[in-house]
């Protein structure tokens, strides 16, 4: 039987190949509610389950909803049978603007790229409002959905608030 502990062990080593982050990893400091606690300097990259949030430096507080599977459309691009949907709730607790169209978001199964499916028919179009700004105090919701196989799966969604970022949250669990 697995335990929540080696589940944890086990996104953190792939997380490191598939997000490609460089620097420390903290896999088990999370309270329980989810949240990362702080343990002097901000990791690079933190490893939670879905359903948790994670604050980066710049004050940018990211939460991803645990999975919703669904079967897209005929409509849909890339054509899938079967893919899940993230709610990803981004908050501004910083003093700047942030540029919604900066936010990197990537999923992997089985250490393999999952692919990002665009289903306007049922309200996956991606990051509509990328030229948009978060002002401080605001918050917003993304939703995005991956291509996953047919079976249950374990995923990881690797989100970054820039491209160019090192922190990198990574998020795991069963799809």
């Amino acid at each position: 039987m697995r335990t929540p502990s080696t589940l944890l062990a086990a996104f953190t080593l792939l997380a490191v190949t598939a997000c490609g982050a460089a620097g420390p990893v903290n896999s088990g400091s999370t309270s329980t509610g989810g949240q990362p606690l702080t343990q002097g300097a901000t990791p690079m990259q933190q490893t939670m389950y879905f359903g948790a949030q994670y604050r980066f430096d710049e004050g940018l507080i990211i939460g991803v909803s645990t999975p919703k599977s669904f079967r897209p459309s005929g409509s849909a691009y890339p054509a899938s049978s079967r893919a899940v949907a993230f709610e990803i709730s981004i908050r501004n607790d910083g003093d700047q603007p942030y540029q919604l169209s900066g936010l990197s978001v990537s999923a992997t199964v089985a250490s393999v790229a999952a692919k990002q499916v665009q289903d306007p028919t049922q309200g996956y179009s991606g990051i509509i409002d990328a030229g948009k700004d978060v002002q401080p105090g605001r918050d917003t919701q993304v939703t995005l959905a991956f291509a996953v196989p047919d079976q249950p799966t374990q995923l990881q969604l690797c989100v970054r608030p820039s491209t160019n970022s090192p922190a990198v949250a990574v998020y795991g669990g069963s799809a």
